[in-house]
């Protein structure tokens, strides 16, 4: 993320949605970790959450669901259609596998239990920055295995496609599945665009509730 010589770095800037004063600094310690250049604002309710939204540019939001003055799950609905190009990640105590479904098919675009390590809320961040979805990896791995051998059969995909696609429903990127698969990153964008129109989406995020809800986890 850092930018290239004679180029001023771009500048990330993130909102941190959490009613906890020591744990939004924790937060925003945390994050200042991924890079330098990263600018952390801060909200206690989700009504600050939308003021601030409205009034600046956002890369990403962190959202907790337990909020003062709006259901969590709400305010991932607010977000999704207010600012569709604010990928949200939620950070919560409450991270059994219902509230976790119920986030990302609420448009989260990532999920981190507050019981994790500050090396996983970063992970979540690049992965999500990047273009991906995050989410913890029993859940993943559980939905990804459920509906690997019935999806590459109910969309016509071959086995190359359908093992780009579980590594898919662990929030891989690109980069990685090429690593985990022995492939060319170029080999593994020709394997999601066609998955993509096999599953008739055109994100990954539109995807992953698709292997999700075939894997019985939404």
């Amino acid at each position: 993320m850092q930018g290239a010589a004679g180029v001023a770095p771009e500048v990330l800037k993130m909102l941190v949605v959490e009613d906890h004063a020591l744990v939004r600094e924790a937060m925003a310690q945390t994050l200042a970790r991924l890079d330098a250049n990263i600018v952390c604002e801060e909200a206690s309710t989700a009504e600050a959450a939308l003021q601030k939204l409205e009034g600046g540019e956002f890369d990403l939001a962190i959202v907790d669901l337990m909020l003062p003055d709006m259901n969590g799950f709400a305010l991932l609905g607010v977000l999704a259609k207010r600012f569709p190009d604010v990928p949200a990640i939620v950070v919560s105590a409450m991270d059994d596998e219902a509230s976790v479904r119920r986030a990302i098919k609420g448009g989260a675009s990532g999920f981190v239990s507050k019981t994790s390590s500050g090396e996983e809320m970063l992970r979540a961040v690049r992965i999500v920055l990047d273009g991906g979805v995050h989410v913890p990896q029993p859940a993943a791995a559980a939905a990804g295995r459920r509906a690997g051998s019935a999806m590459v059969e109910r969309f016509g995909l071959t086995a190359a496609q359908g093992r780009v696609m579980e590594l898919l429903a662990l929030g891989k990127t690109n980069r990685e599945i090429a690593e985990a698969l022995g492939l060319s990153e170029g080999t593994v964008k020709v394997h999601m665009s066609a998955i993509f129109r096999a599953l008739g989406v055109s994100s990954r995020a539109q995807a992953l509730v698709i292997i999700s809800r075939n894997g019985t986890l939404l």
